[in-house]
């Protein structure tokens, strides 16, 4: 953006973590991705030339043609969808064609959740038609847009699965309590990972661990994403990420900073913390769980671990913008994809935590290896140890990357 460079020195450093070494740089099949941290939030929607949140706009609904228009424009991140074995074909798409009629122009236009809405945002902020119906985008950005005002409020009517088979932990996230505006497309999940030979054979399985087992000196890797590091330190420090203030938040960097200063950790990395895992240069790290699925087909060596103390949890949302034409269609195809066998196809072929209820005994069917993955299907204690980084304020934004951007030398 040619805005870029009006940035204070912190916020252009996340958005350069996020945008080539974090999750938003990076391919879906390959590893999750929870979108730009939250100073992109703030200052990068700024720099795009997009209100502050805060200036709520009113919500332009349009004329609803879904009836006489048997089609829904849907934008969606690449490679975040099944597709078929010859790549030619996308199954669960094809088969809400064939049962409703309704043509689905299917689009793989997301590459990073600021770089979208710098193309959109002019029609958005004129209250004009992006030309799209449905979109997927992170929490954060998601939930800035609702409170912009950009994005229409669903009809539950319409949504007779969602709301039904929703996991319970993505049903009221404080940007959106209730989900009247959002359903979440898949979860995303923040753990520790180690390679067991690396270690000894020795488990590592908090946050303690890492930054005070010396055994692990020189071996420990932590997130360049702030929310994940801090949030994950927060947790094992007996403090909610969902509760943080301005003292837990500095109690948290200043605990992570003795790590450093001690050279307990090698360093703070985007997803090429995979290949130092796989080579054992890296013992033990903070992870995306998504990551893990196949790094742990390919390498035996590689465990995972939730903290008893808690882990991170965000998610991917769709939502369907001010002025979109086939509104109903959009929600049809929202709830379309909350039916247990569609969302277990999905899954199969993303392996993504999957947010809907009931989908198990069918991903049984098509993997038993996958239903019993609980970096897919979380289970009940995992469920308990869920947390997700509260909102912040633009202000909280720049002053919390300020000193995570200090801390990991950016």
């Amino acid at each position: 953006m040619e805005q870029f460079e009006t940035l204070s020195p912190p916020q252009r450093a996340a958005t350069l973590r996020s945008l080539t070494g974090g999750r938003a740089a990076l391919a879906r099949r390959s590893l999750l991705r929870a979108g730009a941290l939250g100073a992109v939030a703030s200052a990068g929607l700024t720099a795009c030339g997009i209100p502050a949140a805060g200036r709520q706009g009113d919500a332009v609904a349009s004329t609803d043609h879904s009836a006489r228009e048997k089609v829904v424009d849907f934008s969606n991140w690449t490679e975040y969808i099944d597709v078929s074995d010859d790549g030619k074909h996308r199954p669960t798409l094809e088969a809400f064609t064939q049962r409703t009629g309704i043509k689905v122009k299917y689009t793989e236009d997301i590459n990073d959740n600021i770089e979208f809405f710098g193309k959109i945002k002019p029609q958005l902020a004129a209250g004009q038609d992006t030309g799209r119906d449905l979109m997927v985008l992170t929490d954060w950005l998601a939930g800035r847009m609702i409170r912009l005002g950009w994005v229409q409020k669903l009809d539950a009517a319409n949504l007779p699965h969602a709301y039904a088979n929703l996991e319970q932990r993505f049903r009221s996230p404080d940007w959106d309590p209730g989900r009247a505006y959002s359903y979440p497309w898949q979860g995303i999940a923040t753990c520790i990972a180690y390679n067991k030979k690396a270690t000894g054979g020795r488990k590592v399985t908090s946050i303690a661990q890492l930054l005070e087992d010396r055994s692990l000196k020189g071996k420990v890797a932590m997130l360049s994403e702030m929310r994940d590091t801090v949030g994950m330190t927060l947790l094992d420090m007996g403090e909610k990420p969902e509760a943080v203030t301005d003292d837990t938040y500095d109690a948290a960097i200043a605990r992570i900073q003795k790590a450093v200063d001690n050279q307990q950790i090698r360093k703070f990395t985007g997803n090429e913390y995979t290949d130092g895992l796989s080579k054992g240069d890296i013992a033990a790290c903070v992870a995306w769980a998504g990551d893990l699925v196949q790094l742990r087909i390919d390498d035996p060596n590689i465990e995972y671990v939730f903290p008893d103390s808690g882990f991170l949890s965000s998610t991917d949302n769709m939502l369907i913008p001010n002025k979109a034409r086939h509104k109903t269609n959009a929600e049809k195809i929202m709830d379309y994809y909350y039916e247990p066998p569609v969302a277990a196809q999905l899954s199969a072929y993303i392996n993504y935590v999957c947010p809907v209820a009931g989908v198990k005994p069918y991903l049984t069917k098509i993997d038993p290896s996958l239903a019993a993955n609980p970096l897919i299907l979380p289970d009940a204690a995992m469920d308990a140890k869920t947390h997700a980084f509260r909102s912040l304020s633009d202000a909280e934004d720049s002053r919390y990357e300020a000193k995570f951007s200090k801390l990991i030398g950016a």
